[in-house]
């Protein structure tokens, strides 16, 4: 039974979920925007916002916990530079996920993930 299980389970195992969550993180962190699922990016949505408000802080442990999570220096960077310093007088809701249409192939529904500005 999944009762109160909030993780959704995208198909994965738990590696390859983890893997696939920091990589769309770090390519949302990079290009501010990215068109993905929308279960996807309903997941993707949980996971940066954890990572946004860690950084938040600006701090030595918040920096190790980051690279622990996405495991690129770049992408940390500019979290810590760039996108956490917009949201300090903000207590979450950093992200915007808007719906696009369906996915030709598999009539997937498509959404896009963008940071709010």
């Amino acid at each position: 039974m999944r009762h109160k299980k909030l993780k959704g389970k995208l198909g994965r195992t738990s590696s390859e979920r983890s893997s696939l969550l920091a990589n769309l993180s770090i390519s949302l962190i990079t290009h501010k925007k990215i068109e993905t699922t929308y279960a996807k990016a309903k997941e993707v949505r949980k996971y940066i916002e954890k990572l946004v408000t860690t950084a938040k802080n600006n701090n030595l442990p918040a920096q190790r916990k980051i690279l622990k999570e996405i495991k690129n220096r770049g992408a940390s960077k500019i979290l810590f530079e760039e996108i956490s310093p917009k949201y300090l007088e903000r207590n979450g809701g950093y992200t915007r996920i808007v719906k696009t249409g369906f996915r030709k192939g598999d009539a997937a529904p498509l959404a896009v993930i963008e940071f709010i500005e």
